[in-house]
């Protein structure tokens, strides 16, 4: 474990991946849990922030989910950040990701990574911040952001053009799924199905005789946007968004890069 005084000492924090130290590994050493290890730490860790949120996420917490004592949590990690950033590299690992030399159209590939980013962020609401907040150089990650480039760069974008093309793509799908993660979290601690609570949201504003100018300027869209649930309505504007950055990138190699 790494002292208070010694992280003094050093520099600021980089990444987890850059201390250049071997993941301890169990076996009862040194008085620890034998079916204690860094693996099993981190999984934990990740139920633990899917069930209560970031905001809630302890040490202490997590130590009394696997039964052992903080210290022994310290054994295998050095921080509370440290282990963050390796539950947010851990969660990659859920992403199906398309090997960008098969022979498929890049414009399939492309929807199937954002599609599988964006149902990573709905389900993992905590990762959002981290994503932002950590290096994220992980093994996971890595290969993620790997296949991203890969698949962009068969879009036929000059070099020069690939890093926007990029933020184009996976900036909207961090925004989009944040946004409908936090939307879902905040249904079920309402204790409500999505659904329902927007049901409920939407009520609230009804009651507000000041928002009516923006409740009745948005009837029309909500008609034409189509979908009876909050799922449908999400999957849709997902969809054609998607479809206006692709049809955005097709346009600019039409023009032979020039935007």
């Amino acid at each position: 474990m790494v002292r208070a005084v010694d992280r003094a000492e050093r520099p600021a924090r980089t990444s987890v991946w850059l201390e250049g130290k071997a993941p301890r590994g169990g076996g009862a050493r040194g008085g620890q849990p034998a079916a204690l290890d860094r693996d099993r730490i981190t999984e934990a860790t990740v139920r633990l922030l899917d069930a209560d949120g970031l905001a809630r996420f302890s040490m202490r917490r997590l130590a009394a989910e696997l039964n052992v004592t903080a210290m022994s949590v310290y054994w295998y990690v050095d921080t509370k950040d440290d282990l963050l950033e390796l539950a947010l590299d851990a969660i990659y690992g859920e992403l199906e990701l398309p090997d960008p030399a098969a022979d498929e159209d890049w414009r399939d590939q492309l929807r199937a990574i954002a599609s599988g980013y964006r149902a990573l962020l709905v389900r993992h609401p905590w990762a959002s911040p981290l994503a932002g907040t950590f290096l994220n150089i992980g093994p996971r990650s890595v290969a993620f952001s790997r296949t991203v480039q890969r698949v962009v760069r068969r879009t036929g974008l000059p070099t020069d053009r690939l890093a926007g093309a990029i933020s184009a793509v996976f900036q909207f799908v961090y925004g989009f799924g944040t946004i409908e993660g936090h939307f879902t979290a905040r249904s079920a601690r309402a204790g409500m199905s999505p659904d329902a609570y927007f049901q409920q949201a939407l009520s609230a504003v009804r009651a507000a005789p000041e928002l009516g100018d923006v409740l009745e300027e948005s009837k029309e869209l909500m008609r034409a946007r189509g979908g009876s649930t909050v799922e449908e309505m999400y999957e849709r504007d997902f969809g054609f968004a998607l479809d206006l950055v692709i049809a955005g990138i097709e346009t600019v190699v039409l023009r032979g890069g020039e935007g």
